[in-house]
């Protein structure tokens, strides 16, 4: 056995998602040399990526937004509510507030521009497949922007939507918070609904950005 590898069990297998071959050959090229990493498929549309992911299930898809027929948002929905395993790390274009938003209430766990370097997207991808949530410097700065300020008051959460929030803010979906906190996943949308009515936010990317802002995400 050669000690230089890293065994199987902390190697990350990654799909990546992206219409252009440049961009996926550029990817590949970049994760395969590195040792803790090994792609294990590439699509070029969200239903492919969906497929490859029941296929292959991989720790990490790095998911790009904008591609034809299933895009990246239909496709992170897909893959978080059926395989639950595997972090979408976001690797797009685009930075807008729908996109962003969007990408969140999906399920994606990260969310990058692809003017990132090959540094931080190998930290971004070891950060969700970690369980993490890992969002750009400026993708963070637009989602402070984007949420009116809190209120002067603490927000009056029960426990339990307190414990829905800081898992939802670690990236977590609605079937593994379910399973963390031991109740149904119907249980878990009540207490996301009740939250946002709370917190007076409209989706779960304003949620989890009020959670870091108050500290409520540790």
């Amino acid at each position: 056995m050669d000690g230089a590898n890293p065994a199987a069990a902390d190697v990350i297998t990654v799909v990546v998602a992206d219409d252009q071959t440049t961009v996926r050959d550029g990817l590949t090229t970049v994760l395969s040399l590195l040792p803790d990493m090994r792609v294990v498929g590439e699509a070029r549309d969200g239903a492919e990526a969906v497929e490859l992911v029941g296929r292959l299930a991989p720790r990490v898809v790095l998911m790009d937004l904008r591609m034809p027929g299933i895009d990246g948002v239909a496709a992170t929905a897909s893959i978080t509510a059926r395989h639950p395993g595997t972090a979408v790390l976001v690797l797009t274009t685009y930075a807008d507030d729908a996109s962003i938003a969007g990408a969140l209430r999906a399920g994606a766990r990260g969310y990058l521009t692809k003017d990132a370097g090959r540094a931080e997207i190998a930290a971004a991808i070891r950060s969700v497949a970690s369980g993490h949530t890992t969002l750009a410097a400026d993708v963070g700065r637009r989602l402070l922007s984007a949420l009116d300020a809190p209120p002067e008051s603490p927000v009056d959460l029960t426990d339990r939507e307190r414990d829905v929030l800081r898992l939802m803010a670690q990236g977590r979906n609605n079937s593994e918070i379910a399973k963390d906190l031991f109740i149904g996943v119907s249980t878990v949308k009540t207490h996301i609904n009740s939250l946002f009515a709370k917190l007076g936010v409209r989706d779960r990317g304003q949620a989890i950005v009020y959670a870091h802002r108050t500290g409520l995400a540790r």
